[in-house]
Formats: C-alpha cells, structure tokens, sequence
C-alpha cells in the first residue's frame, strides 16, 4: 500500500480524576497525518509561554499507542490494553517515573470525511505515589 501524508487540525483534550478532583485540557494544533499500511502516525508542536517548543509523535498501530515528546518536555509513553508500561518524563524543574496501565484504547481510521479519533482510558502513578485516573481524546481533522 502506498503511504499517504495530509495536514490536520488536532484537537487532543485530557481529563485527569485525582480522586474527585478534576482537571481538564484542552490543545488545538495543526499537524501532519502520515499512514503507511497498519501504521498511522500524527505529529505537532507545541510551544509554551516562554516560547520553548516540544514535538510530539503519536504512533497507532492495532492494540498499541506511543507518545513520544522532545524538546523542553520529552518522553516516550507506551499504552497497551491491558498492560502495565513505564516511562521517564523528563521535563525543565526534574524526572518523574511514570508508570501507567491502560484500560481501553479505541482508534477509529482517518474515514472519507477526513475525520479520525483516538482514545485512551488509563491510570498513571507518578514516583510511585497513588494513581489517577486519565482520559485522553484525540480527534483529526483534515485541513481545507
């Protein structure tokens, strides 16, 4: 199969439930969809206040999603159904371990109405402490 590349606009909104107490984003950006047979791809940048830059790749493939940052925050988070992963995020005021189980992951393809989502129900402890839970929600669209 051929690949195919497209530019998108990417809304990905997260929830975190700290054992009631809310916290919601909400991120907006263009980026590039790249598919290359049962691999889909999206990347973007995002920059801070103080003007730092970190990219992002997304990696989807069946039953498997990375998110890999560089830049002023990197890591390389894996989410498997039904698995424990770990990580280090590694951001400007230190290094967090990260370990985190995936729940569910429900990906639906880029379709002809050049729509995609992507969504992630897990929990994350951070060094250890008491874990929380996440949703994450990404949605593409295909610009023009």
């Amino acid at each position: 199969m051929d690949a195919l590349q497209k530019q998108v606009l990417i809304e990905l909104r997260t929830t975190i439930d700290d054992h009631g107490q809310m916290e919601y984003n909400t991120l907006r950006q263009s980026g590039t969809f790249f598919k290359k047979d049962r691999l889909d791809v999206l990347t973007y940048e995002e920059k801070t206040e103080d003007d730092m830059t970190t990219k992002n790749l997304i990696t989807i493939q069946d039953g498997k999603v990375s998110v890999k940052r560089t830049g002023e925050v990197a890591m390389n988070q894996q989410f498997r159904a039904d698995q424990i992963t770990e990580n280090v995020l590694k951001h400007p005021y230190g290094t967090i371990h990260m370990e985190t189980y995936t729940n569910k992951i429900t990906y639906q393809r880029l379709d002809e109405a050049g729509m995609g989502k992507l969504a992630i129900s897990y929990t994350v402890k951070l060094n250890g402490q008491e874990e929380r839970k996440h949703e994450l929600s990404l949605t593409f669209k295909e610009e023009g």
